[in-house]
């Protein structure tokens, strides 16, 4: 079941969805200005790596108020495609 988000391109706000079934039907709406331009936003993992030690090298992370609380995004340093 994967989580998808998207950025209001009215407000900026940021709203997550949890999609159960492929062929569900999803109103896309913001569900703070009700605007219905949304683009979707692709997402970094939410883990890190480290040398071992317990210490992260590198890693960046974002965090803001989500519709389903709070959300972190980390930026994980290495190879990208």
């Amino acid at each position: 079941m994967p989580i998808y988000e998207f950025k209001c391109q009215k407000c900026e706000e940021f709203i997550e969805l949890l999609v159960m079934n492929q062929d569900e039907k999803i109103e896309l709406k913001c569900p703070k200005c009700n605007c219905e331009e949304l683009e979707r936003v692709l997402s970094s993992t939410s883990y890190s790596m480290g040398d071992g030690s317990g210490k992260s090298q590198g890693v960046k992370s974002q965090t803001r108020t989500c519709q389903s609380g709070s959300c972190t995004t980390y930026e994980i340093p290495g190879h990208t495609r």
